[in-house]
């Protein structure tokens, strides 16, 4: 079961699953909608459920009984839940704590998907943090999902938490995801700001999708965090992204800025940049950077 296909990262764990020769992959979503650049399948069931009704999803669960269960349902929008605190309570918190409930009473594998943006407060022990280093979050968003991932891991001892960062890549034309709304804003004409002092590790969004699909077959526990191995700003990132879609002179196309000049210092971390090295001995999906992602971008 996937609990949240209908986002960014949703639909491709959908395929990811079916790839894998799932029996029955069931995608949760609020419609009935098949997830978004997912084709008709056999193995494939579209149920529909209001995730901010975690009693609703726990209904659900006893209906299905799954074996596996991936939570990637998210407010995946800093600036949605400093506006709605309630709903970010419901999805991160509430949410996965009746998952993680019914998962441990019914002894089902769970994987919960969480973020990088649960730092940020506090620098890492070293160059980049790993899954010992304690969350420091400075917004709304990702006090909310650390507060979660604290919930799964005292209910749910066995299961995973992933940690992923910023994500990018093929968002089956909604702009969604760093680079599609990147590429969606600069159709409209517009000028996005990019930071050249907000640094991620960023990571293609269906290497991502396999990576968490092979971290569910495993038995590994507590923390995962999933990246790419490159630590880059999002200016850096988005002039890569423009270039490989065509735009010989990117930079005219996006406005340069800092955090500080912007005004939002407070609420966008400088760096979050994830290490990766515990992940490299758990799986074999690529986790490749995005000049090597890129590379092969229709122009």
């Amino acid at each position: 079961m996937i609990l949240g296909a209908g986002g960014f990262l949703g639909p491709h764990l959908v395929r990811a699953a079916l790839a894998a020769g799932a029996p029955r992959v069931v995608a949760v979503r609020r419609g009935l909608d098949p997830p978004p650049g997912v084709p008709p399948h056999p193995a494939l069931a579209a149920r529909a459920v209001d995730a901010r009704f975690p009693r609703a999803a726990e209904r659900l669960l006893d209906e299905e009984q799954p074996a596996a269960i991936v939570l990637s349902a998210a407010l995946a929008s800093v600036a949605a839940c400093r506006v709605d605190p309630e709903a970010a309570r419901r999805l991160h918190v509430e949410l996965p704590a009746a998952v993680a409930s019914w998962s441990a009473r019914h002894g089902t594998r769970l994987v919960l998907v969480s973020t990088d943006l649960v730092f940020g407060g506090a620098p890492p022990r070293g160059e980049r943090y790993a899954e010992e280093d304690p969350p420091s979050p400075v917004h709304a968003y990702g006090r909310s999902k650390a507060a979660g991932e604290e919930a799964v891991r005292r209910l749910a001892p066995g299961a995973l938490v992933v940690r992923l960062p910023l994500l990018y890549g093929d968002s089956a034309g909604r702009g969604l995801g760093a680079s599609d709304s990147l590429l969606a804003a600069v159709a409209r004409g517009e000028r996005p700001r990019l930071f050249r002092d907000e640094w991620r590790t960023p990571l293609e969004v269906a290497a991502a999708a396999a990576a968490v699909l092979e971290a569910l077959a495993t038995d590994a526990a507590g923390l995962l965090h999933v990246a790419g191995p490159r630590r880059l700003s999002r200016l850096e990132l988005g002039l890569a992204i423009l270039r490989a879609h065509g735009a010989a002179a990117a930079g005219p196309l996006v406005e340069e800025s800092t955090r500080a000049a912007a005004g939002m210092e407070s609420e966008r971390p400088a760096d979050v940049s994830l290490d990766l090295a515990r992940a490299r001995g758990l799986l074999r999906t690529p986790l490749r950077a995005p000049e090597e992602v890129l590379r092969g971008a229709p122009s």
